[in-house]
């Protein structure tokens, strides 16, 4: 299947977005574990939320260092969380994740 740059971006935002919000992945190791992709791109994806609107912030375990904790989605701006969770299957098969 041949799947634009644009629509696999804006999936993987939306499923990044999604774990986080559900706790199955809350953090950068975690979200390279359940997805597999790059530690780099987890990163970018985390930060490139902001540009859907989705405010996703980072919350540091009290008495933690070196960024531990975990993010926190505070706003869905205009996606509807629904929405993902009813075609959360076809999320993951244009992105190829298991």
């Amino acid at each position: 299947m041949d799947v634009s740059k644009t629509k696999s971006s804006f999936y993987r935002r939306l499923y990044v977005a999604y774990l986080i919000d559900s706790g199955l992945a809350s953090n950068i190791p975690a979200l390279t574990e359940a997805t597999g992709m790059p530690r780099r791109t987890a990163q970018d994806t985390v930060a490139a939320l902001a540009d859907l609107d989705i405010i996703c912030e980072f919350e540091q375990e009290k008495g933690a260092r070196n960024h531990a904790g975990q993010y926190r989605i505070r706003d869905w701006g205009a996606i509807d969380r629904g929405w993902i969770e009813q075609n959360l299957e076809p999320i993951k098969t244009v992105l190829g994740y298991p």
